[in-house]
């Protein structure tokens, strides 16, 4: 299970998401952190205790790929669920080709989701 310190963020510009997601992933038994810009989230304290990131792939400004390649770029090594509300199969791929863990299509399971933490903790 994670470290108390670390935190599951969760970047997305859809209030609902941040609002909702933070409850889901505590009854999972994830401490969160919701941010509502990749920006804001760049600028936060939080990354350095991140150990899984939730990302949206559209966002008004930096969007999830573009966040995805700054952390690259700063090597900064961080497993990415990106959710979208789009369904374009390439764009899953190609983030998952990038590193992405997954890519889940709002709305998604709960399961879905727990799958993909689970994968992207154990697999660290």
């Amino acid at each position: 299970m994670m470290n108390p310190r670390s935190i599951v963020s969760i970047v997305d510009d859809d209030e609902s998401v941040r609002e909702s997601l933070p409850d889901l992933l505590k009854e999972f038994g994830f401490a969160s952190r919701a941010f509502s810009s990749a920006e804001e989230f760049l600028a936060s304290d939080g990354i350095s205790r991140t150990q899984c990131l939730i990302l949206d792939v559209a966002m008004p400004g930096m969007g999830g790929p573009e966040l995805q390649q700054v952390l690259k770029r700063r090597k900064i090594t961080i497993p990415i669920i990106f959710i979208t509300a789009r369904r374009d199969e390439m764009v899953g791929s190609r983030l998952i080709e990038h590193g992405a863990i997954a890519c889940l299509i709002k709305p998604f399971s709960d399961t879905a989701l727990l799958e993909a933490l689970n994968s992207a903790l154990h697999d660290k």
